[in-house]
């Protein structure tokens, strides 16, 4: 008779990176409310795993910078086990999420979360983060802010780069 597998649970932890400023500001300067600017990163087998200008990283949970998350969404269980979903990364970090391939709008930490969440689960992460960048540039100020935020990176500081070759991280 074979062994169940085992269950670990996946969580999302949700960070406003405007720290409740995009809350008071946005209606101002967009002309529409915008709850966040959502940075986001995935929990599983007991650590953070994140996405920014530097690759992808990890911490222990609310171990970086950012502090503990303003919010957790639970996105269910996976089977996956620690050894494959870090072969998963390690092909993940080398192919679609390199650092260099970062960009704020179009591929970010975001775009991580939801990728991952969905090979641990088969669940996308909530739409109001995956859906915030087509929100600010769907406004006049948005576009106008194109330009410098196309060069903005972001790498919340505290997590370790991940490598398959030296561990975990």
């Amino acid at each position: 008779m074979e062994e169940p597998l085992a269950l670990h649970p996946v969580k999302l932890y949700v960070y406003d990176l405007s720290k409740g400023m995009a809350r008071r500001l946005s209606p101002l300067m967009l002309g529409k409310q915008l709850d966040g600017i959502w940075h986001t990163s995935i929990i599983v087998h007991k650590d953070e795993f994140f996405y920014g200008s530097g690759g992808i990283s990890s911490c222990a949970p609310g171990g970086t910078l950012l502090g503990p998350p303003d919010s957790v969404v639970d996105l269910g269980n996976t089977e996956v086990t620690e050894e494959i979903f870090l072969e998963y990364l390690s092909s993940l970090g080398e192919s679609m999420f390199r650092g260099e391939s970062y960009h704020l709008f179009e591929h970010n930490c975001n775009t991580f979360s939801n990728e991952v969440a969905q090979f641990l689960t088969g669940r996308k992460i909530p739409s109001y983060i995956t859906d915030l960048p087509a929100e600010i540039l769907a406004t006049p100020f948005g576009q106008a802010l194109r330009p410098l935020l196309d060069s903005i990176q972001i790498q919340p500081p505290g997590g370790n780069t991940f490598s398959r070759h030296n561990g975990q991280s």
